[in-house]
Order: structure tokens, then C-alpha cells, then sequence
């Protein structure tokens, strides 16, 4: 029975220094393309709304409901719960998926937009 244990555990350490450093390369693709694609106009810090909302917290908040900060009446009526696939599509054509947003930015590259919606999810939300 010890020796199965053993075998589990070595495996399971195994699989996890093989995963951690495609994932730790996803944080740094993430935050990089955040940083050069959305930091000039969004936050991570709570309440610190620039040209748009924090994006601190954005998974699991609803859509247009950051205090303070502007949104179009397409966005604010959007009705929905940001989660990653949500994140996903709007970051592919914004003004599609909400009519008369203000955000002009798209990202074409699915690989990109998982990569900052994956850094996004790692963001610990602060309230």
C-alpha cells in the first residue's frame, strides 16, 4: 500500500513540474499582453478607474457595475456575468458583442486573449 502511495505522490510531482512551467509562461504571456494591450487604459487596483473600469475582480462581476467608472448604455444593459468565455468574446470584437462601447481595442489572436483572460482569472479580486 506504501509503495502505491509512493508511486502516486512521484507521479503527481512529476505531472505538476512538467505543467508549472507552461503555466508560469502563460502568467508572463498574460500579464505582458495586458500591460501592452490593456493597462493604458484599465487597472487591477479596486476603485482606480482609468479611460475604463479596474478590471480587478472582473471574473464572476457583472458587466458594467464597476462604481464610478463609465460605461455605454450597450455595456451597462449587457444583462451578463463576466466569465472567461464572456471575457473572450468581447475582447474579439467589443462593439459586436456590446453596442456603442467605447473600447476600440480588439484582440484577434485567440491564443492572446486566453492568455490575458487566464492572467486576469489569477488576479486575486480585492474589494
Amino acid at each position: 500500500m506504501a509503495s502505491r502511495f509512493l508511486a502516486v505522490l512521484t507521479c503527481s510531482t512529476l505531472a505538476l513540474s512538467v505543467l508549472a512551467p507552461s503555466v508560469r509562461a502563460q502568467d508572463a504571456a498574460g500579464e505582458r499582453l495586458f500591460r501592452t494591450r490593456c493597462a493604458s487604459c484599465h487597472s487591477l487596483e479596486p476603485g482606480q478607474n482609468r479611460i475604463g473600469p479596474s478590471l480587478n475582480g472582473v471574473i464572476g462581476r457583472k458587466a458594467g457595475s464597476v462604481e464610478g467608472a463609465r460605461y455605454s448604455a450597450g455595456l451597462r444593459d449587457l444583462g451578463i456575468t463576466w466569465d472567461a468565455a464572456q471575457i473572450d468574446t468581447f475582447l474579439a470584437n467589443p462593439r459586436a458583442m456590446a453596442k456603442g462601447s467605447t473600447m476600440t481595442i480588439s484582440v484577434t489572436n485567440a491564443a492572446d486573449r486566453a492568455a490575458i483572460t487566464a492572467y486576469l482569472q489569477s488576479q486575486p479580486a480585492s474589494n
